[in-house]
């Protein structure tokens, strides 16, 4: 599979800017642009729907929406109206969500392996134009249907970092999006993918989804990547800081500043083996170096995540220029 690139949009700003940005980057060759769903920010499909009519080859969805606050058969009918807008560019990023940000409208964050499983099966079978009855542990449907049948086939990637969700990723998603930066996190994954997919792993777009900053100077690039460490570390599983020998009390000691909105000091305590576990940041030499490693562990889609870099435009001139030209050569 071709090596393909994205670029990840979390859409806290103005909806203009992220259609800017996004046909900045279809001008400059990249293949998708992946829309963050929190209810906090910008509605997703909302953002998505503007970017599709203002660009004509960028594939496009979000990255990641979820099940929990939003049910499988509305999803269904939201990604193939946006495929439809897009002329059969449309993608769908599902993955499990988050418990802290679902417990905070009151949703309870139980079964994920079987919301997923459930959920992707529902979907699919609502977009092959079925009418649909399910009866399982988390959904039950009783003759839901699309009024209409998409037109294309509409790739599901499963978002995944924990072992059975990428198990379960490996063997039901046309893609997977692994949620980290660093190779040992890819070489965890590839391990367990590699068992779950069997053959089938030739057609899997295996997307690294990474914590991603360049800048001409690299103490620019780590400086404006700070602050995305700081949250991806409060959020961090207890045995993949242990993984990245990352002290743990330290990390909880940022997760509390933080929840406490003390957020310069959460992000002082920042240090440069965090950065260095949980994103790719420098300049370009920098980048290239630990994504080649990516690379040949089987990674087919490299995704420029928040914040891509202190000017994003500029970010994705200088990926653009220097960090994509290196793969295709």
């Amino acid at each position: 599979m071709e090596l393909r690139f994205g670029i990840e949009l979390v859409p806290s700003s103005h909806i203009s800017e992220l259609v800017n940005l996004s046909v900045h980057a279809e001008n400059l060759g990249f293949n998708y642009v992946w829309i963050t769903d929190h209810f906090n920010n910008r509605n997703v499909y909302v953002t998505l729907t503007s970017i599709a009519l203002n660009t004509k080859k960028i594939m496009l969805g979000p990255g990641v929406t979820n099940p929990y606050v939003i049910n499988p058969v509305w999803t269904a009918s939201a990604i193939a109206s946006l495929d439809e807008v897009s002329s059969g560019r449309a993608v769908l990023g599902i993955g499990a969500g988050d418990r802290a940000t679902l417990e905070k409208i009151s949703i309870v964050w139980r079964k994920p392996l079987t919301t997923i499983r459930e959920s992707v099966e529902i979907i699919r079978r609502l977009l092959k134009g079925e009418i649909v009855t399910y009866n399982g542990e988390v959904f039950n449907i009783s003759g839901a249907a699309l009024s209409y049948k998409p037109v294309h086939d509409i790739d599901i990637y499963i978002g995944a970092q924990a072992p059975k969700m990428l198990q379960l990723a490996a063997t039901l998603g046309d893609g997977i999006l692994i949620n980290a930066s660093s190779p040992k996190d890819y070489e965890y994954a590839m391990n367990i993918i590699r068992e779950g997919a069997g053959d089938r792993i030739r057609k899997i777009d295996i997307v690294a989804y990474t914590s991603f900053s360049i800048d001409r100077d690299r103490a620019i690039a780590r400086r404006t990547v700070r602050p995305i460490v700081a949250f991806i570390v409060a959020g961090t599983p207890e045995e993949v800081l242990k993984r990245h020998g990352v002290d743990v009390e330290r990390a909880k000691s940022i997760g509390e500043n933080i929840s406490k909105g003390r957020f310069k000091d959460a992000f002082s305590i920042v240090t440069d083996d965090m950065i260095d576990a949980f994103s790719i940041s420098g300049t370009p030499s920098d980048c290239i170096e630990i994504l080649d490693k990516l690379v040949k562990l089987g990674v087919t889609q490299i995704v420029f995540g928040s914040p891509i870099g202190k000017d994003r435009k500029s970010a994705l001139e200088l990926i653009a220029s220097e960090v994509i030209p290196h793969f295709k050569a």
